[in-house]
């Protein structure tokens, strides 16, 4: 199967060829029903977005590590950032509609060079949340990042960090060598400037990624154990805990073919599907625009080069009529988020 794939990646771009491998394309799949003729399956002919309150914005691909889960595929080679024009025609948006939530993300977002200054410019537009989608390590990267929590804090920024597990093998096997004590070190400078402390409204959340080719436990109970391990072991503290599947796209695609779980690892997230989540994925009241500005139903849509079916997807260009009445774009990707619980990027939906 991975030499199939590696004998295709010389005619079609990566985005066409993991289109080409979801819709069943480039392999033999079996007779996995398309996303679109479950949702038929279940009465939901199609969906649209509910509401538009959040804004997420991948201001840069550029990031300290190179995570084996990554549907980014962001790294320290990536040199791909936001302009501070596009930046400002965001900040035009966040004035002009009813923008409750404004997500920060990347790569790791703090590396680009106008981050602080695109805070600032988002708090000064009223905007209730702004959160910053940090990997933790970021913040012990480099010497002009150590300011990062006190910064944070003076802002109101909600965080929310990738933290695979609470022990430190399964975490640095996933996202590198050394990462889990790095990660306990920003923890606990977060903890100290009031994040995650029961008295303060400065928000820690913590993400889950299953480190293979299975679904997340119950994001409940699983919550409940890395507080414990966390407390016990650490003396830390965090808010939530946000399970997230992993979506068969870039990384974590190539990993599925090269470990030739592909095909089962499809077929469980095809038996796990869930009509409930599938009403409220987040793509219902969620944006997404990339680093050039081009905007998406979802940030792995961005990945894959769906485009919002809209005339001009562009934030430059945005209409809010239009947009509350384009079709969401789905592909077989889209069962990830609609196995089990749920899954966005706020943990489990039902």
């Amino acid at each position: 199967m991975a030499k199939s794939l590696q004998a295709r990646k010389s005619e079609l771009s990566d985005q066409e060829m993991q289109l080409k491998i979801l819709s069943g394309g480039a392999f033999e799949t079996g007779e996995l029903p398309t996303f679109k003729a479950q949702l038929s399956k279940h009465k939901i002919q199609t969906l649209r977005p509910k509401t538009f309150s959040i804004l997420q914005l991948n201001i840069g691909y550029m990031c300290n590590q190179v995570c084996s889960h990554c549907h980014v595929d962001a790294g320290p080679d990536r040199k791909e950032m936001m302009t501070r024009k596009t930046m400002e025609e965001c900040l035009n948006v966040m004035k002009e509609f009813t923008i409750e939530t404004v997500d920060l993300t990347g790569g790791a977002p703090e590396m680009h060079p106008d981050f602080e200054w695109f805070v600032e410019q988002i708090r000064l537009t009223g905007v209730s949340e702004i959160i910053v989608r940090s990997n933790l390590t970021i913040i012990l990267a480099n010497k002009k990042y150590h300011q990062l929590p006190g910064f944070f804090a003076k802002h109101s920024v909600h965080v929310i960090s990738s933290l695979p597990f609470y022990k430190k093998n399964k975490t640095d096997s996933q996202r590198g060598k050394g990462v889990f004590d790095t990660s306990i070190t920003a923890i606990k400078m977060l903890n100290k400037v009031g994040y995650g402390q029961a008295n303060s409204n400065l928000k820690l959340d913590l993400v889950y990624n299953p480190s293979g080719a299975f679904l997340p436990s119950d994001q409940v109970a699983l919550e409940r154990d890395f507080k414990k391990a966390l407390k016990t072991d650490f003396d830390i503290d965090f808010n939530q805990l946000f399970t997230i599947t992993n979506l068969p796209i870039s990384r974590f695609l190539d990993y599925l073919i090269a470990s030739e779980n592909y095909e089962e690892y499809m077929q469980s997230l095809v038996d796990a599907f869930n009509p409930t989540a599938a009403e409220d994925v987040m793509c219902t009241n969620t944006l997404s625009v990339s680093w050039e500005g081009k905007i998406f139903d979802c940030d792995f849509n961005q990945m894959l080069g769906l485009k919002s079916a809209v005339k001009n997807p562009h934030i430059s260009q945005l209409n809010q009529n239009e947009l509350m009445q384009r079709e969401l774009q789905l592909s077989q990707h889209c069962y990830g988020c609609t196995a089990g619980a749920g899954s966005s990027c706020q943990g489990s939906i039902a």
